[in-house]
């Protein structure tokens, strides 16, 4: 009964080593979460440039004379 409880999995992955999320790709947690980490702030820096550049089209450029909004 003492080894079963021993060889029990911790919520981290098989005692104490890195686990991976698919067995068949070598791509442990932390990467992953690392990947997510940085896709995400990817996300946010491209949402901002797409309403940057949309509120200089819409506004900027014509309030300076630069180009006409035809519609």
């Amino acid at each position: 009964m003492g080894e079963a409880k021993r060889r029990k999995e911790t919520p981290e992955g098989r005692s104490g080593q890195e686990s991976y999320i698919l067995p068949w790709v070598p791509i442990t947690k932390s990467q992953s979460e690392q990947f997510i980490k940085i896709t995400t702030r990817g996300a946010w820096i491209g949402i901002g440039l797409l309403l940057a550049t949309w509120v200089t089209i819409r506004f900027i450029g014509p309030s300076f004379g630069w180009w006409e909004i035809v519609g």
